[in-house]
């Protein structure tokens, strides 16, 4: 059916139903069962991997103190998960920003999300580094 077609059909479910129920952001790396179904996204810092040392001593965000804090919640809720309880205690890669807008789901199907992002400006010559001189390995 190929990525494209199949994006087409999936990335409008995915978005909406993630939206409504989870407050999703998008990001095409879905971690939703490892924070007690709470999307890190929504965190003003986009912290992936616990909260920051701001938290409010009421469990709010220092960046908006009107906000509970996204791991306060992840946490909290973490607690309810009998089967996911003990995943927000997984370290999290860095977000890939390549994959905002994509469907997490295919993304998981096809191993995307497990990729690094290519940081390799244009042109970068696989296994020389960065500041290489052309001609010298």
């Amino acid at each position: 059916m190929g990525y494209d077609r199949s994006a087409r059909l999936i990335l409008p479910v995915e978005d909406i139903g993630k939206q409504l129920l989870f407050d999703c952001q998008l990001c095409g790396q879905c971690i939703l069962h490892y924070t007690g179904m709470t999307c890190p996204m929504t965190c003003p810092k986009n912290i992936r991997n616990g909260p920051c040392g701001g938290v409010r001593i009421n469990g709010h965000c220092e960046v908006k103190p009107e906000m509970k804090c996204v791991w306060v919640d992840a946490y909290e809720r973490s607690l309810r998960m009998p089967i996911w309880g003990g995943e927000i205690l997984t370290e999290q890669p860095p977000v890939n920003w390549q994959l905002k807008g994509t469907s997490s789901w295919i993304n998981l199907l096809t191993g995307v999300d497990r990729r690094t992002r290519d940081m390799r400006s244009p042109g970068a010559v696989p296994g020389r580094s960065p500041g290489a001189v052309p001609g010298e390995k």
